[in-house]
């Protein structure tokens, strides 16, 4: 009988921890590493929800990836008990002839997408916590909702141990270097491994702890802001998250507890991180105005001051579009890196094909448009 494959995961971020529990599950021995521990707040998992959406704004080749992580979002959730997302539906709202908003439409037709538009006057009598300009055109993303990033992560961690995979906290990798003939080894600052395999997730920190890597992946700060309504919303309401595209782009998620709303930017609203390892969490007065022009202008039903504020670290790539696959001369190092704020929806897609690379050196997944084989530019 073969011996079962040792692979590392470093990191069991939104990505590493996916992975983990994806190989485990297929029967590889795991042994994960972290500079700090599953869920924790110094990186890209951080915000109490995400945006889970079946329609895409920026490119519709995800839309196979996101129902393959539909799949295992369920699949999770039916292992561990938890809810990690829930299905509110999602608006996507902006000029009818803004690009976004005609990706938008050519992925539904495409792809046979549920979903409904929602002329004006529906608008006011649903959701009149929304206010909308003239020539808008809305839809209702009815597969869509959001999922809890901190949550996720530790119970896919967790799962991942119940399954046999050992986790190593605290503990930074300083390299990961292939092994003549094959293999990896994984370097940390009390001992070095050797497994057959190695998945890189290493979120905002790829550059330090991959500095050769021939792409670039720019980390930004990003900043998540929760408003208060002035009014509470009858039970009964309809709270879906919701996107906007033109202009003034944003996209919000009402809390769970229903309380607030949280609002995010997209990234040219962030600043750039210099070093990941000193990420300046305090928002500035004039970092608000952004925020505050949208809630004015489309959200009248908040108030414009936050009541809390968030920092956190996204990486992106030049063309937006994830690093997804082998190091260029080992196939036996997989990395995952520069989701460019699009990755959380697809991340136990993301996990699954890592285990696929990994263990099989293939995967039957499209990310053709997303792989790293054969690729010149980030």
């Amino acid at each position: 009988m073969a011996s079962r494959r040792r692979v590392a995961v470093v990191g069991t971020g939104t990505m590493g921890s996916q992975a983990a529990w994806r190989l485990a599950a297929r029967g590889a021995e795991v042994v994960a590493y972290d500079r700090f521990a599953p869920g924790h707040d110094r990186s890209a998992a951080g915000g109490e929800t995400r945006v889970f959406r079946s329609v895409q704004t920026h490119d519709g080749r995800y839309v196979p990836l996101v129902r393959h992580a539909d799949t295992l979002w369920k699949q999770l959730q039916a292992e561990t008990g938890r809810e990690l997302r829930r299905l509110t539906g999602a608006l996507v709202m902006g000029p009818a002839d803004d690009p976004e908003m005609r990706t938008v439409m050519d992925g539904i037709a495409e792809h046979g997408l549920d979903h409904e538009v929602i002329d004006a006057e529906a608008m006011a009598k649903r959701f009149p916590q929304f206010r909308v300009d003239e020539g808008d055109l809305v839809l209702l993303d009815s597969h869509a909702g959001f999922v809890r990033p901190e949550l996720t992560v530790q119970t896919a961690a967790r799962r991942a141990e119940e399954l046999g995979a050992r986790i190593r906290r605290y503990t930074p990798v300083r390299e990961v270097t292939p092994v003549a003939g094959a293999g990896v080894e994984i370097r940390t600052d009390t001992d070095t491994e050797r497994f057959d395999a190695a998945v890189v997730t290493p979120g905002p920190w790829v550059g330090d702890l991959l500095p050769d890597l021939p792409w670039e992946v720019n980390v930004y700060r990003a900043i998540s802001a929760w408003f208060l309504p002035h009014e509470d919303h009858p039970a009964d309401a309809e709270r879906p998250a919701f996107i906007r595209c033109g202009d003034i782009p944003f996209y919000g998620i009402p809390s769970p507890d229903g309380l607030t709303v949280k609002l995010g930017l997209p990234q040219p609203h962030h600043k750039p991180v210099d070093d990941p390892n000193r990420l300046n969490r305090t928002v500035a007065p004039e970092e608000l105005e952004t925020f505050t022009t949208a809630v004015l202008r489309h959200l009248p039903g908040l108030n414009p001051d936050p009541v809390r504020l968030s920092v956190f670290m996204e990486g992106y790539t030049d063309s937006t579009r994830p690093l997804v696959g082998p190091l260029p001369g080992c196939d036996d190092i997989v990395l995952l890196a520069g989701f460019s704020g699009q990755g959380f929806k697809i991340s136990p897609a993301m996990g699954d094909i890592a285990a696929d690379l990994a263990l099989e050196g293939r995967t039957s997944q499209p990310i053709d448009f997303i792989t790293t084989n054969g690729r010149t530019a980030a």
